[in-house]
């Protein structure tokens, strides 16, 4: 910054300079406003230590006078004690004000008056000294009393010193009067003469600040007009140099700003619109969908395989809302929670599959939503991601179709060997030795398990294909969970496991099939009879939540693994512990396409070494009302 030490005039000591006349004339009008408010307070004080102090103990006697009259009347009234207290009390005050008014002699003719309320007040005690040994000598009657010494005491002693006493306020309150419009007049002269010093400070101070907002503010429009300029991307402009200040300097950095702003900017197009097009030739490479959506719902960027699959033209649909091209509200809902908390979206599993048909096709797009953000975590917009997953989609509806009617094939097969070694185990045990009928046992119980694993194989391929019927119907649930596991209180007595059922009765009905809850519920009950060990207990429960009902199913078991509590859903998933034998790892799954099938939701929680809880939704036949 030498360049600004280096000039012999400039704009700071302008401003200084201007300012500094403002600011002696405010320095004038201040000192001419002390010299007139010192003069008003001089006044001021001289009314009230001359006159306000006077007042005010004339004030204070009249009230005491007063007060010995009334004391005057309890006498005559029989009250002597009580006449003299308020006497003698009235006295003392009458004396205060009277010594502070005695001392506080300021006016003319205030002695004299002072003097004639001295002598009338001690011919005033006299008098009542006379009346009150009358009336308790009783050398006068009551009558002659009120007549004769109250009416004496009353008419010359007691007006007498009342109208001295009024003289005394009536003589300060005009002095007062007086000194406070000669106090008026200063201020009407201190007002007059400061506002006219006040009002050229004012006019001086106006025409400055015009001259030096236009002498600044002249160049920053230059400046601002010049910078909208090179915004608009016109870099040939130049300010004109008008003086030889800072604003002179800076608008000599700002041409020389402009020239080299326009070389970099010619040096640079060309590399940025390359760096622009290969970025676009990687988007439109890209064989997946891709789509940013910006902060305000708009399509910014779309590229080719993305058109194609929303059938679209890339031109038509940027700059148009998401809605106005996708009609999808729920993937809608998804892109605007993940703007708006710059979180992923959480998106159950095979709920991020978007169904789109094409013609008399229908193809399937695996959909991922990524938020964009600065590192002020504004939001900036979405980036949606399509993978095409048909394919995948049609060998899963294959594999499932396999499954079933693998299963369905092995059914009859199956039931017919179980029947026959069911037979010879019936029949055969006691011509048999111990090993073979550990064989044949060993094979019955192997041939169960298969027929159990076949079922549930089929159970689940029907759910996953949309073939399994539900038979909807009104249910009370806690009637429900009464008959569901009525069949398991044998199997909980045989395992030691307390089986407590806790459901209120004035539970909502639920809109369900019946049957496949009733699964689902003997499924979880079952499984937490695996897990929990002799004198444990298994505890059925539901309750309302919002508009659905929630069940829940605890134990006080071995728990679940932190590594099996994300995937404890999914097919063939089984807990291996040391005492608990295996099964087909089918039932959670079975369990949780049934609650989806029913618009619910199914989650566990669980702590290793403490327990399990198993939860699942159901929706109510009419919407709860808080």
């Amino acid at each position: 910054m030498k360049w600004v030490k280096n000039i012999k005039w400039s704009l700071k000591k302008k401003i200084f300079a201007g300012y500094g006349i403002v600011l002696i004339l405010l320095l004038v009008v201040l000192g001419w406003s002390l010299v007139h408010i010192s003069r008003l307070g001089r006044a001021s004080d001289a009314i009230l230590s001359e006159n306000y102090k006077s007042i005010l103990a004339a004030e204070n006697m009249i009230n005491a006078l007063e007060r010995q009259d009334s004391a005057i009347l309890f006498l005559l009234h029989g009250k002597v004690e009580e006449s003299v207290k308020q006497y003698r009390n009235n006295e003392m005050i009458f004396m205060e004000w009277f010594g502070r008014a005695k001392d506080n002699i300021t006016i003319a003719g205030e002695d004299s008056i002072i003097y004639q309320i001295e002598n009338e007040y001690k011919n005033y005690l006299v008098q009542f000294m006379i009346l009150k040994d009358a009336y308790e000598n009783e050398k006068a009657t009551i009558t002659e009393l009120m007549e004769v010494l109250y009416g004496k005491l009353q008419i010359t002693t007691f007006h007498a010193l009342y109208n001295s006493c009024i003289n005394l306020r009536e003589l300060n309150q005009a002095t007062m009067f007086k000194a406070s419009d000669n106090a008026a007049r200063l201020a009407r002269h201190a007002m007059i003469s400061m506002t006219l010093i006040g009002l050229l400070t004012i006019a001086v101070g106006v025409g400055f600040s015009l001259f030096l907002a236009n002498f600044i503010t002249q160049p920053i429009r230059q400046l601002i007009v010049g910078t909208h300029e090179i915004a608009e991307g016109n870099y040939t402009v130049n300010i004109p140099k008008r003086s030889t200040d800072e604003f002179g300097l800076l608008a000599d950095d700002f041409n020389t700003m402009t020239e080299k702003l326009k070389s970099y900017h010619d040096l640079n197009f060309e590399r940025l619109m390359s760096e622009r097009r290969k970025s676009d030739a990687i988007i439109s490479s890209i064989d997946e969908g891709l789509v940013f959506v910006d902060a305000d719902f708009k399509i910014a960027n779309i590229n080719p395989a993305a058109a194609k699959i929303f059938n679209v033209d890339i031109h038509s649909a940027e700059e148009r809302h998401f809605l106005e091209i996708v009609k999808q509200p729920i993937l809608f809902d998804y892109i605007k929670n993940a703007s708006e908390t710059g979180k992923l979206p959480a998106i159950e599993t095979d709920e991020n599959i978007l169904t789109i048909k094409h013609n008399e096709n229908i193809k399937y797009y695996q959909f991922y939503i990524t938020p964009v953000r600065t590192k002020d975590d504004i939001s900036k917009g979405v980036v949606l991601l399509l993978r095409d997953i048909t394919r995948l989609k049609e060998l899963d509806l294959l594999k499932s179709q396999f499954v079933m009617t693998a299963s369905h094939e092995l059914r009859t097969p199956l039931t017919s060997s179980i029947m026959s070694i069911d037979l010879l185990v019936e029949h055969s045990l006691e011509i048999l030795d111990e090993k073979d009928r550990e064989l044949l046992n060993a094979a019955q119980e192997e041939l169960h398990r298969l027929r159990f694993l076949v079922n549930d194989l089929l159970e689940l391929s029907k759910i996953e294909s949309g073939k399994i019927e539900l038979v909807f119907d009104n249910v009370i649930m806690s009637d429900l969970a009464a008959k569901a596991v009525s069949v398991l209180n044998t199997q909980a007595n045989e395992n030691g496991i307390d089986l407590i059922v806790d459901m209120p009765q004035n539970l909502p009905a639920v809109r369900i099939d019946p049957n496949k809850i009733t699964w689902v519920i003997t499924n979880l009950v079952s499984n937490a009879f695996r897990y929990t060990p002799r004198g444990g207990y298994v505890k059925l429960t539901a309750e309302p939540v919002g508009n659905q009902i929630q069940v829940s199913v605890t134990d006080n078991g071995s728990g679940i693994p932190y590594e099996y509590q994300s995937r404890i859903f999914d097919k063939f998933v089984q807990v291996k512990t040391n005492h608990v034998s295996g099964g087909s790892g089918l039932g959670l799954a079975i369990c949780k396409e049934i609650v989806r099938a029913h618009k619910g939701t199914i989650w566990v929680d669980s702590v290793p070494e403490e327990g399990s809880t198993f939860n699942f939704t159901l929706p109510v036949t009419e919407p709860l009302h808080s």
